[in-house]
């Protein structure tokens, strides 16, 4: 903002000159009033802060929506968790892949 505060400033007279609009369509023809180029440049400069915001509020819900989803997966995951740790063990052998063979071959070479 505060650089088109100087730029504003800075170009006082060429934003004060009156514009108009034109648009030419195949059917109907229109025309805006005189405008100064102030009211054109601070019309779009709050446009692109509304499209802005609006962008930062969807992208917002988004993200609430997907820290939602991944806060039930996690919490499913805790009790699925939490339900396989209170099984008993049935069986001595329990393999538990490459790592609990290195365990009983350290076991072995240590008695």
């Amino acid at each position: 903002m505060l650089v088109v505060v100087i730029i504003i400033v800075q170009n006082h007279e060429p934003m004060s000159t009156k514009v108009s609009f034109k648009v030419d369509f195949l059917i109907f023809d229109l025309e805006s009033s005189d405008v100064s180029v102030y009211f054109v440049v601070t019309i779009s400069f709050l446009f692109g802060v509304i499209v802005a915001g609006l962008y930062g509020m969807i992208e917002r819900f988004r993200f609430k929506k997907q820290v939602r989803v991944l806060l039930s997966s996690s919490q499913e995951k805790d009790k699925e968790l939490n339900s396989l740790r209170n099984l008993p063990l049935t069986s001595n052998d329990v393999s538990a892949g490459p790592m609990n063979s290195i365990v009983k071959e350290a076991e072995q070479g240590n008695m």
